[in-house]
């Protein structure tokens, strides 16, 4: 866990509390339906942290899913997360992932946005 913060112009960071990735038992989402930035981390203690957005805490989910099945191939448990943006294989799957999701998204909203505009005839 790492803590920014700046001081005057420059930024800093410091290395709070360390992790083994064979530790963590399950990460928590705490709430797949709603767009926010806050999960839990099960070890030995249970650590409520806050990502930089929602976006970035699917990106580290994904991060350790892949780790852990590279290195562990242990039985990681990931709740209340949107599965369809955690798998590799999923529409929404590219490189970028995030970007692309957003794309989509803005490009479905406009779409419906251009038919209710449409007049019924």
């Amino acid at each position: 866990m790492v803590k920014h913060f700046r001081v005057d112009l420059e930024e800093k960071y410091e290395v709070l509390e360390k992790w083994f990735l064979k530790d963590l038992e399950m990460i928590d989402g705490k709430e797949a339906d709603t767009d926010n930035p806050y999960f839990d981390m099960h070890f030995h203690k249970v650590y409520s942290l806050e990502a930089y957005s929602c976006a970035s805490k699917y990106t580290f989910a994904r991060t350790l899913n892949k780790l852990n099945e590279m290195y562990l191939k242990k039985d990681l448990k990931i709740v209340n997360f949107d599965n369809t943006y955690l798998n590799d294989d999923s529409i929404w799957s590219s490189n970028n992932r995030d970007c692309l999701v957003l794309m989509r998204i803005c490009f479905y909203a406009s779409n419906l946005l251009c038919l209710s505009l449409c007049p019924l005839s």
